[in-house]
């Protein structure tokens, strides 16, 4: 009796569950794969989950750094459903048409970045009926390759295929200013959200000259440019250290071995691939520099995870870190194509932080206090309410907060 107690109790709560609202996140790369736009799906998926929604992630059965494995079609993470589907063609337009098959218990569907997704799912809305939003993370103007081309495309596809969302979601001041000029009323800012728990105050209370970046090994990331001003830093004062940390991607580890070398920086510069979060800790508490020579970031969610640890950047003068250090008067601008000129400036902030004392980490952890999940997820709900139809309303998602 005691037992058939337990069997329907068990059974009530999944069918209680299975009445929860579903948000079905459609992004091309997930874990095992690292990176910004993988931390934002995980953690949005995070707290959407601790607020009483189901979550499921539908993505790819292979890594782009690792194409000739094939990940689990199935996976629980962080208590969330994750769906791996097979794909072919390019990682820059990879085609995955098996997405439609896990979408027909959903309540509303997110996608993240602007690919085939993106425009498989906006024309085959027919197929599936459901209400959609989707987040550009920089769109696909990360590099300046096939200029012309992307700006035809997103002209003419990305601007038909954006009449199928109820909004779209712009992670930067950038992202908006570009997106408003195909879809004006469609395109709303919700800034990413940023784990600034992650690496909370660890950087070291006496100023090191020591560095760290963070972020995928791509060509964008311009880490050449990196490893030229950290020639310059050593010339002038053999005691800087750079400690590189990511997942391969266009660059194979050995490509940035062999650059490192190339540099004669084999005793300065550290690489660390595919470092989990603990050893990310490590590397924040030992550095007391964040950079970055990046030529293009759709919001720079690294850099502001790096000031939640009270390191100080140096960053490249993309567009997305002038919009950071417009809000941050501490952030520092350089040029990184021009050596000399990037290392006078890290050297700069360098000597800033010895003046400032305590002081200067202490602001940096306050001002990335502003990006905390909580915030955004609240946002990113509101937004939700709002793409359902009336009927369903703000009901769910009420109930789910």
């Amino acid at each position: 009796m005691v037992a058939t107690g337990k069997a329907q109790e068990e059974q009530q709560a999944r069918a209680a569950d299975l009445h929860r609202p579903l948000v079905v996140q459609v992004v091309r790369q997930y874990l095992p794969n690292r990176g910004g736009l993988e931390d934002v799906v995980r953690n949005l998926s995070r707290q959407l989950l601790a607020r009483g929604l189901r979550v499921r992630v539908v993505t790819l059965d292979r890594l782009f750094a690792d194409p000739g494995h094939v990940l689990a079609a199935r996976e629980v993470i962080d208590g969330v459903e994750v769906v791996r589907i097979p794909w072919r063609g390019s990682s820059r337009y990879p085609l995955a048409p098996a997405v439609f098959r896990h979408l027909a218990d959903a309540d509303l569907i997110h996608v993240h970045g602007v690919d085939f997704f993106f425009d498989a799912l906006a024309f085959g809305r027919c197929l599936h009926g459901k209400p959609m939003v989707a987040t550009t993370h920089g769109g696909f103007f990360h590099t300046s390759a096939h200029g012309r081309l992307k700006r035809i495309w997103f002209n003419t596809a990305t601007r038909l295929s954006g009449f199928a969302y109820r909004a779209i979601i712009c992670c930067s001041a950038s992202d908006l200013a570009l997106f408003q000029k195909i879809h004006r009323h469609r395109s709303v800012l919700i800034e990413n959200g940023v784990d600034t728990l992650k690496f909370a105050g660890l950087a070291p209370s006496a100023p090191r000259r020591r560095l760290l970046t963070i972020g995928r090994f791509s060509r964008n990331k311009r880490l050449e440019r990196l490893l030229d001003v950290m020639a310059a830093l050593v010339a002038r004062e053999p005691d800087w250290h750079l400690d590189i940390a990511g997942a391969p991607s266009d660059l194979t580890e050995s490509d940035l071995s062999a650059l490192i070398a190339s540099h004669g920086l084999e005793r300065h510069v550290n690489l660390h691939v595919r470092p989990g979060d603990l050893d990310l800790r490590r590397l924040a508490e030992q550095a007391s520099l964040f950079v970055s020579a990046s030529d293009y970031e759709g919001f720079g969610l690294v850099a502001v995870e790096a000031m939640s640890a009270g390191l100080l950047p140096v960053l490249n003068a993309n567009q997305a870190y002038q919009a950071l250090a417009e809000q941050h008067r501490d952030v520092q601008l350089a040029d990184f194509s021009k050596p000399a000129r990037a290392a006078d400036a890290v050297e700069k902030a360098y000597r800033h932080l010895l003046a400032e004392g305590e002081a200067l980490p202490q602001r940096l952890v306050s001002a990335a206090a502003r990006y905390s999940w909580e915030g955004v997820t609240e946002a990113h709900l509101a937004l939700y309410a709002d793409a359902l139809p009336r009927s369903a309303g703000k009901a769910w998602v009420g109930a789910g907060a």
